[in-house]
């Protein structure tokens, strides 16, 4: 071959490998550098996860720290308390008529109750509505033991009733009652009684909402105040038996499920059965319930828009009862009706926003406040809105007339 040739040949083959060692440097330059940033970007990412597991782990801390049913033991609680839970029984009867004359129709009803002790007596604490007008009241206990029982006092308007039985009061084993004022949201809580006639059936739940009124056909048309509202599960027959804190305290009395619904339970708080149980042992009734003598509704949003009013929140007053105390207060009804989101709101009355100072959101606040923190008598600073002003009336509370 001819040294020019070999010459050329060495040249290309300097030049290709020159080439090759140029491109696979380069190729492996970019392989480090892509490994570099995987490493930082899995830094990046095991940083992120370590955090997330900080995060996680104090949420559950939190979660443990605040759920109080890890303290909670049922069995034990259950085992404390049952002696002290019963179901009352009895018989309506009803004349009915047929095509062959009046029949006398008797039908079973069937409730709870607890044992309770206020001015020096032992008595069965339940719900009115369980033993009006029901005879041949019986009371039974977990162990067997059944007695015949006479109602010593009702309260139509909170759905409380008490029943003496003819055991000895020693033998009798009270329940402790609570402040239902110190329960809170979320606040776990135990119902026992005898729903669907299954007598001594446990539920839990916890407080869902504090607050809430209700009402009942043996109210008159008036509301149950301060009624706990309860995730617990409560069915016909719970009726008057206790909802009870984690220490076993009783801290209401369950009275209504929300027809159609699930996991919405109703009790009547502790509090309204510590304040009444003197008058409806030793008198047979409880009349101090507040009245001011009207009607009203809530001020929604829409309706403050249809009215033009200022607030969107109170309680808009609808009628006034003649001769009352808000007649006598000059607290003005509604006078026309107007139509608001399909429904006929009869407008141009006063709106509650407040007494003695404190907010009145709806009729729930009023009736709270009425009921736990007046009486009868007293006197009381409304704040109203009208014609789109503040203005202050003074109003002497009356006592609420007996359910029509």
């Amino acid at each position: 071959m001819p040294p020019g040739n070999v010459s050329k040949i060495t040249a290309a083959y300097v030049l290709a490998l020159t080439i090759v060692s140029a491109v696979f440097g380069y190729g492996l330059l970019s392989v480090q550098q892509t490994i570099l940033l995987q490493k930082e970007e899995i830094g990046r990412l095991n940083e992120n996860l370590r955090d997330l597991e900080r995060q996680v782990s104090a949420l559950t801390e939190a979660v443990q720290s605040r759920s109080p049913e890890p303290s909670v033991d049922l069995a034990e609680l259950y085992s404390r308390v049952r002696g002290s839970i019963v179901v009352v029984q009895g018989v309506v009867v009803q004349r009915i008529f047929t095509i062959f004359g009046p029949v006398l129709q008797y039908s079973k009803v069937q409730g709870s109750g607890f044992v309770c002790s206020s001015t020096g007596r032992n008595v069965i604490v339940t719900n009115y509505h369980v033993v009006n007008q029901v005879q041949n009241l019986t009371v039974s206990f977990y162990n067997g033991d059944a007695f015949d029982a006479v109602i010593l006092g009702s309260d139509p308007y909170s759905d409380l009733a008490v029943l003496a039985i003819s055991a000895s009061e020693v033998e009798l084993e009270p329940l402790v009652l609570g402040s239902s004022s110190s329960l809170r949201v979320g606040d776990f809580v135990i119902a026992i009684g005898n729903p669907l006639g299954l007598a001594g059936s446990m539920t839990t739940g916890i407080v869902s909402q504090l607050g809430r009124t209700i009402q009942e056909s043996t109210t008159g048309g008036y509301m149950i105040a301060n009624v706990i509202q309860t995730s617990a599960p409560i069915n016909p027959g719970n009726s008057g038996g206790p909802l009870l804190n984690s220490i076993g305290e009783v801290v209401g009395i369950t009275t209504a499920i929300v027809s159609g619904s699930q996991g919405v339970g109703l009790a009547i708080p502790s509090d309204t059965i510590r304040r009444e149980l003197p008058y409806l042992i030793t008198l047979g009734k409880y009349d101090m319930h507040s009245w001011m003598g009207v009607g009203g509704m809530d001020v929604t949003p829409d309706v403050a828009k249809a009215l033009k009013l200022s607030k969107s929140y109170g309680w808009l007053v609808t009628s006034v009862t003649p001769g009352g105390p808000a007649e006598k207060a000059g607290i003005r009804a509604g006078t026309r009706q107007v139509a608001v989101s399909g429904t006929t709101v009869t407008a141009g009355g006063d709106v509650i926003i407040a007494l003695n100072g404190t907010r009145i959101r709806g009729g729930d606040d009023l009736s709270a406040f009425l009921e736990a923190r007046t009486l009868p008598g007293q006197t009381l600073e409304v704040t109203v809105l009208r014609d789109g002003e503040e203005q202050t009336l003074t109003l002497v509370l009356g006592k609420r007339p007996p359910p029509g």
